[in-house]
């Protein structure tokens, strides 16, 4: 015999047969009570992991969309840097056309022939660009828009309101309406008046 006194062997043996202490009695009140709780407890467990289900449904849907958005953006702007250079290109496209003299009377035809071919890829140029979402503004008589212009200089002025861009160095260029490079213009200010002339 074990002289330990909390031994498995010195506790009785439970009844198989007898309730457990804290069952409700089997009367069919008792078991409807009991059969009602039950039911209400399930109910509230669904509702929690209804709830928990519709969160993480919610959760994952707004990753695809913030996934797919992050993919439709690197799609859209991977070319950055190509068109902000191939932007500079076009504009010394131009400044070149710009350097070609005038049509004059008496002008040789190799120059008005090497002009028309110059215009012409530069035509062409601006279509390629265009249909890839590259676009250029001209913000001459635009209002100042600091997030499209990059002002180099102001200049005092009757004939414009103040703040307007009275000049463009180079234009706007944007991709897919993001903007590549900002527009250097000069900006009109208001006359300075001098008081007791």
């Amino acid at each position: 015999m074990s002289t330990e006194p909390n031994s498995p062997a010195a506790e009785p043996a439970a009844d198989p047969t007898s309730p457990p202490e804290d069952a409700v009695p089997q009367t069919p009140e008792g078991l409807m009570q009991a059969a009602t709780q039950r039911l209400a407890a399930l109910e509230v467990e669904r509702d929690e992991m209804k709830d928990r289900w519709m969160r993480a449904e919610a959760e994952m849907a707004n990753v695809r969309a913030r996934a797919k958005r992050d993919v439709d953006e690197t799609r859209q702007f991977a070319v950055q840097k190509f068109a902000r250079d191939v932007a500079e290109a076009a504009e010394n496209l131009r400044r070149g056309l710009d350097s070609i003299p005038a049509h004059g009377p008496g002008e040789p035809e190799i120059i008005a022939k090497l002009r028309e071919g110059f215009e012409g890829i530069e035509r062409s140029f601006v279509a390629l660009l265009d249909r890839n979402g590259i676009a250029a503004t001209d913000p001459t008589g635009a209002i100042f828009d600091p997030n499209l212009h990059q002002a180099m200089a102001e200049q005092e002025t009757a004939d414009h309101p103040p703040g307007t861009v009275i000049q463009a160095w180079s234009l706007a260029w944007t991709l897919n309406n993001r903007l590549l490079r900002p527009a250097m213009v000069v900006v009109s200010k208001a006359p300075v008046t001098e008081f007791g002339a």
